[in-house]
């Protein structure tokens, strides 16, 4: 699977964004979506994930409550609703996927070229 994210760019702390993940091939809801960020001089880290079907998702502490995974089978797209967005929050995003669940403790199997968010205090 291929994977193409888009959506990032600059905004206020408080402002909302969302990201977008368009996937290639016709096996898209046989695969775990997740999004993940980096930021200059630390590891990449896991911010959320949804389930093949969307109803399981799981996000990381550090955003529940503000982001919200969504994916649209019909569509092959993965999408990242980011609110109340904070200057920590600032970060290049990855979105990802795997045929198996996607946690923050192993590496996705297909990864995206990352998108930057850039939030202004």
């Amino acid at each position: 699977v291929q994977l193409q994210a888009s959506g990032g760019g600059l905004v206020q702390a408080g402002d909302s964004l969302r990201l977008s993940c368009a996937a290639s091939g016709r096996t898209f809801e046989s695969y775990f979506m997740g999004w993940f960020r980096q930021t200059p001089g630390k590891e990449r880290e896991f911010v959320a994930t949804v389930s093949w079907n969307g109803i399981s998702t799981y996000y990381a502490d550090s955003v529940k409550g503000r982001f919200t995974i969504s994916r649209d089978n019909a569509k092959n797209t993965v999408s990242l609703q980011m609110n109340r967005l904070k200057p920590e929050d600032m970060a290049v995003y990855y979105c990802a996927a795997d045929r198996d669940r996607i946690t923050g403790s192993r590496s996705p199997n297909y990864w995206g070229q990352g998108t930057l968010v850039t939030v202004s205090s």
